[in-house]
């Protein structure tokens, strides 16, 4: 549950079963003995000065839906909110923030102004499989959403999982081109819908009217300027070629994102040991995470470390929550079968130094503020953001190696998809600072190359960190 002020539980929290693979957090008192000298050789009862809330969550990848515990944990980590694209989500209140459906149009509670003509909407959630799709807006006001003709099912009490969410725009009639820079156009201004330098897009939708037909364009790349009638792009697909999208209404799909930042987010913590004949509920407030690690190794599930310190707790046999919210159902990302990239310098990772396992670290440096008064940590208080990681490759010619003795350096990033979602880690800017060893350790073995590096300011992003997140594209 996110905290407003850190430390303390908001009154009647809305908490949020989180998927886990183990767990080590703690509330502990801390005890000291006394000093004194006694005739009797004994010692005197152990004095509780200071209690504090530490550990960390093992959890594998999954896709981080807002405001669920995996997005949470990111932007604790990330000292930084999550940028999204328009949503109006009921958030399992029926009829709360969309009141009804019908015909061509969606009517909501306010924020309809946001989904801009032109944008890709896409409808989930909702009884009627009719107005659940994926369509373009023709036009919206304050309390409306409209597509065009869209055959909607009458629906006055649209349930609580209804949501409508901007996942992308489409451009008209042969007006989005591929240039030799990136994506053009005439009509479609890019600057009026909510993109970012550094954020990355899918180009191209399944429909062959909705894609180019230089197959090579409809891809993934990543924005580097924006103007209203040109998207500069790079990390471009190596057959890239120019289009000019004759007869195509070419479809543009974008997500939320979020980079280091400077703002703190903390949350409180439960855990139910419900095996017990009466559970006991140990609580962790005001926990900040520390650092965050994500592992991509080949042949493994995608796995997460968050160690968090925090301030106080305590344990009770009454949980915060009776009715926590359920589990997401999102599928656990592995590694293989869904990365379907790893960039570095601009490009994929390919022959002959292909990638077998890469980590991004994201350290916050905290310390907790204590004081006399206080038998918990009263603050907690954030340092450097460093992001480092290992990647480990292939050794099979020197150019890494050969940026590494350089000091030259390289932007990566990971593109992991899966059921039509992504998650994007990208580092913008990062130095090699150890590693690159290749040695011969024994016939019959493949010669390495592990690579430790660290992230440091870009520029151009603004950033040394940054995450992605597509909520739905179409390959």
């Amino acid at each position: 549950m996110r905290e407003t002020t850190q430390g303390t539980t908001p009154v009647t929290p809305r908490m949020r079963t989180m998927r886990v693979t183990g767990e080590s957090l703690a509330f502990a008192p801390n005890f000291i003995d006394s000093s004194e000298i006694r005739s009797d050789r004994m010692l005197g009862d152990p004095v509780k000065n200071m209690q504090a809330s530490t550990g960390g969550i093992n959890f594998e990848l999954s896709y981080p839906l807002d405001n669920t515990p995996i997005s949470e944990v990111i932007r604790s980590a990330m000292l930084n909110s999550w940028v999204n694209t328009p949503t109006l989500f009921n958030d399992t209140t029926a009829s709360s923030v969309i009141t009804a459906a019908g015909t061509s149009t969606y009517t909501v509670t306010a924020g309809g102004a946001a989904f801009l003509a032109g944008m890709i909407c896409r409808a989930t959630g909702f009884l009627a499989a009719a107005n659940n799709q994926n369509f373009v807006v023709a036009s919206s006001s304050a309390t409306t959403v409209v597509g065009t003709a869209l055959g909607l099912t009458t629906d006055a009490a649209p349930l609580g999982t209804a949501k409508l969410k901007v996942v992308g725009v489409a451009g008209a009639s042969g007006d989005i081109t591929a240039t030799a820079t990136g994506l053009g156009s005439t009509a479609l201004n890019w600057t009026t819908l909510g993109l970012a330098v550094g954020q990355w897009i899918k180009i191209g939708a399944t429909a062959t009217t909705n894609r180019f037909a230089t197959a090579a364009v409809n891809d993934f790349a990543r924005i580097t300027a924006i103007s209203a009638t040109a998207l500069t792009l790079d990390n471009l697909p190596a057959a890239w070629a120019t289009d000019t999208g004759t007869g195509k209404t070419v479809w543009i799909w974008f997500g939320d994102e979020i980079k280091n930042g400077i703002t703190p987010s903390s949350v409180t913590i439960e855990r139910g040991f419900l095996g017990q004949t009466t559970p006991t509920y140990i609580v962790n407030t005001g926990m900040e995470v520390n650092d965050l690690t994500t592992t991509i190794t080949s042949k493994a599930n995608i796995v997460c470390v968050a160690t968090f310190i925090g301030m106080g707790g305590g344990e009770s046999q009454v949980t915060l929550s009776a009715t926590p919210d359920a589990v997401t159902t999102g599928l656990v990302m592995a590694a293989n079968a869904n990365v379907g990239r790893l960039g570095v310098n601009g490009s994929q990772l390919i022959s002959p130094n292909w990638a077998k396992s890469i980590t991004f670290v994201c350290n916050n440096n905290l310390r907790t503020i204590e004081a006399v008064d206080s038998t918990a940590p009263v603050a907690v208080r954030e340092g450097d953001c460093t992001v480092t990681g290992k990647m480990d490759t292939y050794f099979g010619n020197d150019t890494e190696l050969a940026a590494f003795y350089a000091g030259t350096t390289r932007p990566i990033n990971t593109r992991v998809a899966k059921n039509n979602q992504a998650v994007i880690y990208q580092v913008p800017r990062a130095t090699y600072k150890s590693g690159g060893n290749p040695s011969a350790s024994a016939k019959n073995t493949d010669v390495m190359a592990s690579f430790s590096y660290q992230s440091s300011y870009d520029s151009l992003t603004a950033a040394q960190y940054i995450i992605d997140r597509i909520e739905y594209y179409e390959v």
